[in-house]
C-alpha cells in the first residue's frame, strides 16, 4: 500500500503562495488517483483538487483559478500550488490516495489512503 507524506505548509499574508507536496511511498503514484482534501478546526473535511490516473485534474469552485495540482511521475510527488490566498484557505491540508481511475474532487476526503497534514494559515 501507499504511504503519504505532506510538507510545504507555511504561515503567509493574504494574497502569498504556498507550493504543497506530497511524497508516495510504497507503491507507483500512477496506481492511483490521487488528490487534496483540508479541514479547518470545527468544519467538516472539504474536498480540493485531484488529478486521476488519466491525468485529469479536477477543483472545488472555491479555489479554481488559484490552485493547481499537478504530479511529477518520476518524483512519485502530488503537489498543490496556491496562489491569491485568502484567510478562508486557512486549514489543515491533507493528500490522499484511491487506487481508482477516475476521481473528483468531492471525492478526495473519503480517498483510502492519507497523509498526517501539513498547516496552512493565512492571515489577513
Amino acid at each position: 500500500q501507499v504511504q503519504l507524506v505532506e510538507s510545504g505548509g507555511g504561515s503567509v499574508q493574504a494574497g502569498g503562495s504556498l507550493r504543497l507536496s506530497c511524497a508516495a511511498s510504497g507503491d507507483s503514484s500512477t496506481r492511483y488517483s490521487m488528490g487534496w482534501f483540508r479541514q479547518a478546526p470545527g468544519q467538516e473535511r472539504e474536498g480540493v483538487a485531484t488529478f486521476d490516473r488519466g491525468g485529469r485534474t479536477t477543483y472545488a469552485d472555491s479555489v479554481k483559478g488559484r490552485f493547481t495540482v499537478s504530479k511529477d511521475n518520476a518524483k512519485n510527488t502530488l503537489y498543490l500550488q496556491m496562489n491569491s490566498l485568502k484567510p478562508e484557505d486557512t486549514a489543515m491540508y491533507y493528500c490522499a490516495a484511491e487506487p481508482r481511475y477516475y476521481s473528483y474532487y468531492g471525492d478526495a476526503p473519503r480517498f483510502r489512503y492519507r497523509g498526517q497534514g501539513t498547516q496552512v494559515t493565512v492571515s489577513s
